[in-house]
């Protein structure tokens, strides 16, 4: 253990001499207040120390004491429900020794030490065993079965294991390594957040992580395991769409980091996700959830911890096999941190002020998500999918964060003011939004949707592309100057934004729409623009057409329930056939 004293104190950088026999990342206890801390540099025997708490006060000769291990999280039943700090500091602990405001020097375990857990062995005595296999489980919530693994890096003979209830820090079993020696095992294991949790193999991500989002599921969908960027200005709707993903993504475990946001956003996650109600479950959302909040008028330096305090905790349920989805928001307000940091080192600055290793530290961050097989010797297969806000300043996704973020995701949800100032949500702008893991899931979807799924998703996106180039021409010269068809394709391109990709976050049957009844609506509207595009040929008039009283239901068909939906989708069509052949009947006998 290495004890130096203060030499410099600048703002959240601390810099200490003495420190010749500690190492790059451990944690440290700095001053009498014993503010927790971690080094991010060495130079001969002074280390440079980003603190996670208030250093006001703080004065050189103050002693600096190297706790000798690297910043990590306690992983164990208990995460979920809980509401940590960036540092994994449960916030609901400290209130009670501290107050409704954060103290600083406050020492809390992560996981309370005083809960029983009852735990049940799935292994017996003389079992070989190898990190990441399950020995056994505890019912954590209602509708979370915590998974005990052994620890990566240990293998050897389970010798002895009991049944009963038992705290995170008693031994449950006894396990005899290869050399003999023996290591007892407790319901709780460490893991440093800088370090991604091992696993056998990545997988390929050609599995869509359904979202119940149709601007999302049919146009910009997100592999299980990948990694989306959801950048946008104030009050597009990020926060919105990142809640809508936590509530209805097929994700068993979901992780929010509210990472320098303001207090008032994180207070509206804290209120809403005990009230809201698991559609897949009934329960509250909070029964599979773990909330990570680091507000902006926090400790700046914690914020680059949260980051990576959420996705170890992440990681560590994907290695039970859980899906799991992390919502990250926003890693812009991470990577202001870096460069406050970086300055105060007083490093080479690069674009905009911002580390030249921005670019590497968002790409460490971003890998560690994936579709796996785990460690364990069953070849279970897990997901983190990570999506990450981007709150780039005055809606410029051309500054270094978002174009850093861009080069590394592969999904990317560009959200739009001016959509959001019509009121349409989610106001993902689908000129410029894409994914680049559509070709890699093509076959699931042909396998598990509709044969055809592909080619009516290629159609919606050339109509509404085309309605893009029409929409200049009709600002020059007038709808009037139009021909029919082009007519044809602004209405069917109409009918697809507002019937289709606008959609209501607070209607209890429009909030979340199944794969199926997404594939219907599609089909209805391009069955419209095929039928009417013959029936023009046939001398149909338009404005008939354009006035026909189904459009109306197509319309108001997102609103059916999923049991009514086939029965209201053959009527619509079969109507549709009849009232469109009526117009061209009609036409052909005004000719005649």
């Amino acid at each position: 253990m290495s004890i130096g004293t203060i030499k410099k104190v600048a703002g959240p950088l601390v810099i200490a001499e003495g420190m010749r026999d500690a190492n790059m990342f451990d944690v440290v206890r700095v001053s009498k207040h014993r503010l927790i801390g971690e080094i991010i540099e060495m130079h001969g025997d002074k280390a440079s120390i980003q603190v996670y708490e208030e250093t006001s006060g703080l004065g050189p000769g103050e002693p600096v004491e190297s706790t000798g291990a690297p910043l990590s999280v306690e992983l164990g039943p208990g995460l979920i429900r809980s509401i940590y700090d960036g540092i994994q500091r449960p916030l609901d602990d400290i209130m009670k020794l501290s107050g409704n405001n954060l103290q600083r020097g406050v020492e809390v375990p992560s996981l309370k030490r005083d809960i029983k857990w009852k735990f049940t062995p799935c292994v017996k005595s003389g079992t070989k065993v190898t990190g990441g296999d399950v020995i056994g489980t505890v019912q954590e919530t209602d509708i979370v079965l915590h998974k005990i693994m052994v620890p990566c890096k240990l293998k050897g003979t389970i010798k002895s294991i009991k049944e009963g209830e038992f705290t995170v820090t008693e031994a449950i079993a006894v396990l005899e390594k290869e050399d003999g020696t023996t290591q007892d095992l407790t319901l709780m294991q460490k893991w440093p957040v800088r370090v991604g949790r091992p696993y056998k193999k990545k997988l390929s991500p050609d599995m869509p992580l359904i979202t119940g989002q149709r601007v999302i599921d049919t146009l910009f969908p997100i592999a299980k395991g990948g990694v989306a960027a959801v950048p946008g200005p104030f009050g597009s709707g990020k926060t919105v769409v990142q809640h809508q993903l936590a509530k209805w993504a097929e994700a068993d475990i979901v992780v929010y980091i509210g990472c320098g946001e303001r207090g008032n956003e994180m207070t509206d996650v804290l209120n809403e996700f005990p009230e809201l109600i698991d559609p897949k479950t009934g329960k509250t959302l909070m029964e599979r959830t773990v909330l990570i909040a680091n507000t902006s008028d926090m400790p700046v330096a914690a914020r680059e911890a949260s980051i990576y305090t959420g996705i170890t905790i992440a990681e560590y349920f994907r290695d039970m096999g859980y899906s799991v989805a992390l919502m990250g928001d926003s890693t812009s307000r991470w990577a202001e941190a870096l460069r406050e940091m970086s300055g105060r080192l007083e490093e080479m600055p690069g674009e905009e002020g911002y580390p030249a290793y921005l670019g590497s530290r968002l790409a460490q961050f971003y890998e560690r998500a994936g579709r796996v097989i785990t460690l364990g010797s069953d070849d279970t297969e897990g997901a983190l999918s990570v999506i990450g806000a981007v709150s780039p300043p005055g809606g410029d996704i051309s500054e270094p964060v978002s174009q850093a973020t861009l080069r590394i995701v592969k999904v990317f949800w560009g959200l739009d003011a001016s959509l959001a100032y019509k009121r349409h949500f989610p106001a993902v702008n689908w000129l410029t939004s894409y994914s680049l893991y559509v070709d890699t899931m093509a076959n699931w979807y042909k396998e598990n949707v509709a044969s055809d799924w592909m080619d009516c998703r290629g159609r919606i996106m050339h109509l509404l592309q085309e309605e893009a180039e029409l929409e200049e021409i009709v600002k020059l010269v007038g709808m009037d100057a139009l021909s029919a068809p082009d007519r044809l394709k602004l209405e069917a391109a109409r009918s697809i934004r507002e019937d289709f990709l606008h959609q209501n976050a607070f209607h209890e049957t429009d909030t979340y729409t199944s794969l199926d009844k997404q594939y219907k609506m599609m089909h209805l509207v391009l069955a419209y623009f095929d039928l009417s595009t013959m029936a023009l040929k046939n001398g149909a008039d338009i404005e008939k057409l354009v006035s026909l009283p189904e459009r109306e239901r197509v319309g108001r068909f997102k609103y059916v329930q999923n049991e009514n939906a086939e029965k209201e989708y053959e009527d619509i069509m079969l109507n549709l056939e009849k009232s469109i052949n009526n117009l061209t009947t009609k036409g052909d006998n005004e000719d005649a």
